[in-house]
């Protein structure tokens, strides 16, 4: 025999997933911390610095 399904409980059983995926990607894509941001952004400087260090040629200015 089959199962008995409560639509009622069902569709808000598919809801509440739909939004804990929702809440998981924006925690992957604002979670993270001011000092990570800020280590991130820091390390990138630090490489484009030291790329520019060893240029062999200096940019030129028009």
């Amino acid at each position: 025999m089959a199962e008995i399904v409560n639509l009622r409980r069902a569709r808000k059983d598919k809801a509440r997933r739909e939004r804990e995926a929702e809440a998981e990607a924006n925690r992957r894509r604002f979670g993270r911390t001011r000092a990570e941001k800020e280590a991130d952004k820091d390390s990138a400087e630090r490489a484009a610095r030291l790329i520019d260090g060893k240029r062999l040629e200096p940019e030129k200015a028009d």
